[in-house]
């Protein structure tokens, strides 16, 4: 038996059901309350990459935070690329801009104060070079398997709330947005671009939540309006032990797609970044979501693309395929 298998074997007879030590260590074991034997690993695949204490966490949690995992030097990078696309110095084609329905309707500034996010860069060669960052993939594939494709890019630029609490996203599960499967070989890579923090908006995630099913998703009633397409899961228990994920710049969060996770007002004067890409394994398969509550949000993107593209007959997993770019071995079925 390999010295890793046998460490898992170890942990596994010495694990912390408290929530106390899910918020105070989040990749830790100790976090962990299943008692199950190394070759039933649900989540990920074996690897030298992760250490026994990342993988069980990741198995509980379903998430699991790399701290400092991008050099400064290509956040710094992401960052101009960004600002470029603001300043409306490039055109990216298929990339979609939003504005915080907070400042929407108020005059249009050509910077990043007037930029709340970024979807579907990925025709932008430097913002997509995130995706294909070495470091990122290693990490990648020990929950997706060697063949690698790149789904959802985007980039948050949270701004600073203008007393509505719109700066706030709901809490909700990713796999909402995505008509492909199986849930288990998807995982997000998000990272911070700068100092992120419960003042800011940190991510919020409630721990053990990917181990459940798809819940309904639609838009929370929020007094001062809710951002496009934030949707939010319709019932959850408030009560859930949750985690702050403060990060520095450069750290990493991977996270299951059924995760649930949200992020709070951001209540300072600054915009907090991060960057993401979904990532999905290529042998993936498309799904049809008729019929199921995924419904609403496949009308609202074929709404989008119906008015942003004239794209009026195309099917929601298409609009998928066009987006996905393969970035590690073969494009099997996605």
């Amino acid at each position: 038996m390999s010295r890793a298998a046998d460490r898992l074997k170890q942990l596994i007879g010495h694990l912390d059901r408290s929530p106390a030590a899910i918020q105070a260590a989040p990749t830790s074991a100790q976090t962990l309350a299943r008692r199950r034997p190394p070759q039933s690993l649900r989540y990920t695949f074996d690897s030298d990459l992760l250490t026994p204490e990342q993988r069980l966490s990741y198995e509980q949690n379903g998430f699991v935070l790399i701290r400092n995992l991008v050099p400064e030097e290509d956040v710094d990078k992401f960052r101009k690329a960004f600002e470029r696309i603001c300043r409306q110095e490039v055109k990216v084609p298929g990339m979609l801009v939003m504005r915080d329905v907070a400042i929407a309707k108020s005059e249009f500034v050509p910077d990043q104060r007037a930029v709340s996010k970024i979807q579907d860069f990925q025709e932008d060669p430097e913002l997509f070079r995130y995706c294909s960052l070495p470091q990122i993939l290693e990490y990648v594939e020990c929950f997706t398997g060697p063949n690698i494709m790149a789904m959802h890019t985007m980039l948050i630029n949270k701004p600073p709330d203008a007393g509505k609490k719109t700066s706030r996203h709901p809490m909700h599960q990713d796999l909402h947005y995505f008509p492909f499967r199986p849930a288990d070989r998807i995982v997000c890579s998000w990272t911070a671009m700068e100092k992120v923090n419960r003042q800011n908006g940190c991510l919020v995630v409630l721990p053990g939540t990917h181990t459940g099913t798809l819940q309904e998703h639609d838009y929370p009633v929020w007094e001062g309006g809710v951002n496009k397409m934030y949707h939010g899961v319709r019932d959850y228990n408030p009560q859930h032990p949750r985690v702050h994920l403060e990060m520095e710049k450069g750290d990493t969060v991977f996270f299951h797609p059924l995760l649930i996770h949200g992020s709070g007002m951001n209540e300072t004067e600054g915009f907090r970044k991060a960057i993401s890409c979904h990532y999905a394994s290529g042998d993936c398969y498309y799904i049809d979501v008729k019929g199921t509550t995924q419904e609403n949000i496949e009308k609202e993107v074929m709404e989008i693309a119906a008015r942003k593209y004239g794209l009026d007959k195309i099917a929601f997993k298409d609009s998928w395929a066009f987006r996905g770019r393969l970035v590690q071995g073969e494009r099997v079925s996605l």
